[in-house]
């Protein structure tokens, strides 16, 4: 997929981002190339796991991917439950403040080689990962490829009947960014992930504290690859992906 490269290397170099997490405060947004906001949740995602996320994490199976694990506090918590988890993420400040807590991470992409290729237990989709890389059927694609047959997936989806695809950049309260630091997003609600979710099992839908969630169990038959390398408990600091997003409504730019 052409545009993965490019919605890496704007997480990873975008300063915005880097400093909210870096800070654990914001305010950040997504900002359409028309000039719209979405507000991200900093001070939630640098905060401990609430009792939304732990209700997420008690669904979990087995061995626990976290697709962009952001600053790292679904992953810390699973690491203090004693569950083998990892998580990545494009950002070298979400990974250095997810090890800080305590949780395995690399610096990498879920489009490139991972750990555990074909074997992970459960693979995460939160805070609107659900929209890395603007196209929602590869990224699902990547995530059956992840798991092993009959795995997990949860995805966060967003609080209104969404599916827009859109150009992208992370800004602060005033920054706008440079034009190569626009890269693509996928913004979708619950309908909208089904749509695209064909060969998955639909498990379950629930919303709990204004947020969205479901569950997809993989329907992948079993295509052994003997190199996959196993889940690690331990973390790792190499190279890694994305970022994380609100489900929240955009606010016009003022």
């Amino acid at each position: 997929m052409s545009t993965v490269p490019a919605t890496a290397a704007a997480w990873a170099t975008a300063d915005p981002y880097a400093a909210a997490l870096r800070s654990g405060q914001g305010p950040l947004f997504l900002r359409r190339a028309d000039g719209w906001l979405l507000p991200l949740e900093v001070e939630r995602w640098c905060a401990r796991a609430d009792a939304v996320d732990r209700e997420v994490l008690d669904r979990c199976e087995g061995t626990v991917l976290d697709v962009g694990c952001g600053p790292g506090r679904l992953v810390a918590e699973l690491a203090a439950r004693g569950r083998a988890v990892l998580g990545i993420d494009v950002s070298a400040a979400a990974v250095d403040r997810t090890v800080r807590l305590g949780g395995p991470a690399l610096r990498r992409s879920v489009f490139e080689p991972l750990p555990g290729e074909a074997r992970w237990g459960t693979v995460l989709l939160m805070d609107g990962n659900v929209g890395i890389g603007g196209d929602p059927r590869a990224l699902l694609d990547r995530v059956t490829a992840l798991l092993r047959p009959g795995g997990l997936l949860i995805a966060e989806t967003a609080s209104v009947d969404v599916d827009e695809r859109a150009q992208v950049q992370v800004v602060g309260l005033t920054a706008t960014g440079g034009a190569d630091a626009h890269f693509p997003w996928a913004r979708l609600g619950t309908r909208a992930l089904l749509r695209y979710a064909r060969g998955w099992e639909s498990i379950g839908q629930w919303t709990t504290g204004g947020r969205c969630f479901v569950s997809l169990r993989s329907r992948r038959s079993r295509i052994a690859s003997s190199s996959a390398e196993p889940p690690k408990r331990t973390a790792v600091i190499s190279s890694q992906r994305a970022r994380n997003m609100s489900a929240g409504s955009p606010v016009p730019d003022r």
